[in-house]
């Protein structure tokens, strides 16, 4: 199996995970992806193959030298986000694309004034949606391209390598991947999740990231005989966003700049829930928004009333540069590794995160390399099959390089 067809056989199952789940994995339609993938890594004659009941999987290549090589892995999840629907995805390959607008089906267009980005992928074989769901490359693309590139250093002995490890985890999408992933038995010195976007992203840099709930309690009371004694908890929901700077949205913000995104308000008189993500890739600042959030409830509940407003906060995940910069050869090796498959390296911060922050944060350095998707959570997702297998070389020449790392 060639990696355009192990890919496009992944996005044929649907793993969209779930937000509010209480569930692990969040959605069971995962686990039905898991259970295919497991038995495909057997088939291919991967070793130490096993599942655990959440659905994490972990695998090994062996060593074909006695040479002493640190042990490094490689990461992937198999969840698609909830932003879009990832059932019934039906991808097709343009051929050599000739710049022009796509059409996925009629009336849905993916318009190179709308999508520049596709323009960088000229002359190339785009793998493309009908534009009714997503397509998958978050991250079944770089499952696929550990797959392969394990399944080319298995064919080719020549390669010295030492252990390398793969892991494939769910729930990614909503910021839960890594909470359950077993760093002692994945055993590796350092890792990489190949979970980035477009041609040579590098990324060890991240946002800090919390989520916020905001809980505002009413009181209902016919409108006719409101005046004094209705507390609308709708109007109070506008009131309280409002609070936030519309300066520091998503919508007017780049590179380093954070952010609060409100993902949505339920609403009613009686009461009312606004939910919020906090970014920031300043720890310092990061506090500072979070401490904004609990001012704005202090605020509202002076002039309405103790109690009126409640605010959770919960961290997710920090920024994993404060763990990579001492463990700067995980990086190196990369850099290298591009420079050697002629792919110019793009060193970018990630304007949202990985599990490898998390996994850093746990003891196991893991930046983020490019998978090649491009307009991830959406219908006009697109995957060059040139970029796919760039990322595929650059994998086997990370275990390649790492084989002469004592030397």
């Amino acid at each position: 199996m060639d990696l355009t067809e192990r890919f496009i056989n992944y996005t044929k199952f649907d793993t969209q995970s779930a937000e509010e789940s209480e569930s692990v994995p969040s959605t069971p339609k995962q686990l039905v992806f898991a259970a295919y993938l497991k038995d495909e890594l057997e088939r291919e004659g991967f070793d130490d193959v096993e599942m655990d009941e959440k659905g994490y999987i972990y695998a090994t290549l062996k060593a074909n030298t006695k040479k002493d090589i640190p042990t490094i892995g490689f990461i992937s999840h198999y969840d698609t986000s909830p932003d879009a629907s990832g059932a019934g995805v039906k991808a097709r390959i343009i051929r050599q694309y000739d710049g022009a607008d796509i059409v996925l089906s009629p009336g849905i267009v993916s318009s190179v004034e709308k999508f520049p980005e596709l323009l960088l992928h000229k002359g190339e074989d785009l793998i493309v949606t009908d534009g009714t769901t997503l397509l998958g490359a978050d991250d079944k693309a770089g499952i696929a391209e550990i797959v392969q590139a394990m399944c080319y250093l298995r064919d080719h002995q020549e390669i010295e390598h030492g252990d390398i490890r793969v892991a494939f985890n769910p729930d990614e999408e909503i910021g839960m991947g890594a909470h359950h992933f077993d760093v002692e038995k994945f055993g590796c010195e350092w890792g990489y999740t190949i979970d980035g976007g477009d041609l040579g992203e590098l990324e060890y840099e991240n946002f800090n990231a919390a989520g916020a709930k905001v809980y505002i309690k009413g009181v209902s009371v016919h409108t006719g005989y409101a005046k004094g004694k209705m507390v609308n908890a709708s109007r109070l929901a506008c009131e309280f966003n409002a609070l936030i700077p519309v300066t520091e949205i998503p919508e007017t913000t780049e590179g380093y700049q954070g952010f609060y995104h409100l993902l949505g308000i339920e609403s009613r008189t009686e009461e009312a829930k606004l939910s919020y993500i906090i970014r920031d890739h300043d720890r310092g600042r990061f506090e500072e928004r979070k401490r904004l959030m609990e001012e704005s409830a202090r605020h509202m509940n002076e002039k309405y009333g103790d109690g009126t407003v409640r605010v959770e906060l919960r961290d997710q995940y920090y920024n994993m540069k404060e763990k990579i910069d001492p463990n700067m050869h995980v990086i190196d090796l990369v850099l290298r590794a591009m420079q050697q498959c002629d792919v110019p390296p793009k060193v970018v911060p990630i304007r949202g995160g990985t599990d490898g922050a998390q996994l850093s944060f746990r003891g196991l350095p893991c930046p983020n390399i490019f998978a090649g998707g491009v307009n991830f959570h959406g219908p006009h997702e697109f995957v060059s099959i040139q970029v796919m297998e760039k990322a595929m070389q650059v994998i086997v020449k990370i275990c390649e390089l790492t084989a002469a790392y004592n030397d």
